[in-house]
């Protein structure tokens, strides 16, 4: 018999060759390793013989019952939904037995943007000239100016330019923009302003003395680069400083979507910043605080006072 996490191991390494991002990869597999525990917990071996469409419909809607988020849901179903394909595809199940299968249709839940006291909070709590606050305030300017993955504000670079002196990579802050690399490898130019130039200015000073100071990465721990996972760390610690509850750095990229579209901003513009490339994602955004901005065009506007 032919064990799943053997299966999930070379799952694994097929994603990477593919070229998915580590978290990608993680994400899938947590979907993999989630059922062959419910599996287990059921008395039945993780198998392959075990990965039929009768035994996942009943693990996802246990996970219903249980009060998972129907995000969560999704996700694990498409993580399960992409292992089958693979499967078949290597010959190792002869039908996808998820074909038939729809996924769970999650409502999704507006997130709510920050106000602009809590975003001078957040700066205060940013207060000072030690490396930790300067890379701190650095890395939340990027996030809520330019509307970054917090995955690609941790891949940025120092700048890097080719032989005729182009920014291939990384920063520019006389310009004022920065070359992201996104999902999919693909490469887009974001923008930010004075503030945050500034503040990325005073972080790269004390970044010349840093003992990881040789790497590429721009943002950087005592340990080295920063990650996805430790940008969410500050990020949640000086939200605490500031008296904001459970502050995670997706809020920023809603709430700079929102002032986009708040300010004018046009929908096809916002898309091509943001990486996006489905039309959902304007919508999913944009829900963050849709009503304010549909008062705020109406009060604009005010048809009855012009007659």
């Amino acid at each position: 018999m032919v064990r799943l996490e053997d299966l999930h191991r070379s799952f694994s390494r097929h994603l990477r060759a593919e070229g998915l991002s580590d978290r990608t990869v993680t994400i899938y597999g947590q979907a993999i390793t989630f059922f062959c525990r419910w599996l287990t917990e059921q008395g039945r071996e993780a198998t392959l013989e075990e990965f039929s469409r009768p035994a996942i419909r009943e693990w996802l809607a246990q996970l219903a019952d249980n009060g998972q988020e129907p995000g969560t849901i999704k996700t694990r179903y498409r993580g399960l939904f992409r292992f089958a394909g693979w499967l078949v595809d290597e010959g190792e199940l002869a039908a996808h037995p998820m074909k038939t299968l729809s996924p769970p249709e999650p409502k999704a839940k507006p997130v709510p943007v920050l106000a602009d006291a809590e975003l001078a909070a957040l700066m205060k709590a940013c207060d000072g000239k030690e490396f930790a606050e300067r890379r701190d305030e650095a890395l939340i300017r990027v996030l809520l100016d330019c509307g970054v993955r917090v995955s690609e504000a941790c891949a940025l670079t120092v700048p890097l330019y080719d032989d005729r002196g182009r920014l291939v990579a990384g920063i520019d802050l006389d310009d004022g923009m920065a070359l992201i690399k996104g999902k999919g490898a693909k490469v887009r130019p974001v923008y930010f302003g004075a503030r945050t130039s500034r503040a990325l200015d005073r972080y790269i000073r004390v970044r010349r003395t840093h003992r990881w100071t040789h790497l590429d990465a721009l943002f950087l721990t005592q340990r080295g680069a920063l990650s996805a996972d430790g940008a969410r760390e500050r990020v949640k610690i000086r939200g605490e400083q500031a008296g904001i509850v459970d502050l995670h750095p997706h809020r920023f990229r809603h709430t700079w979507a929102h002032d986009f579209l708040m300010n004018g901003g046009q929908e096809r513009d916002l898309k091509r910043l943001a990486g996006w490339s489905s039309d959902v994602m304007l919508e999913r955004y944009g829900a963050s605080a849709a009503d304010a901005r549909a008062r705020a065009a109406a009060q604009r506007l005010r048809r009855g006072d012009r007659v």
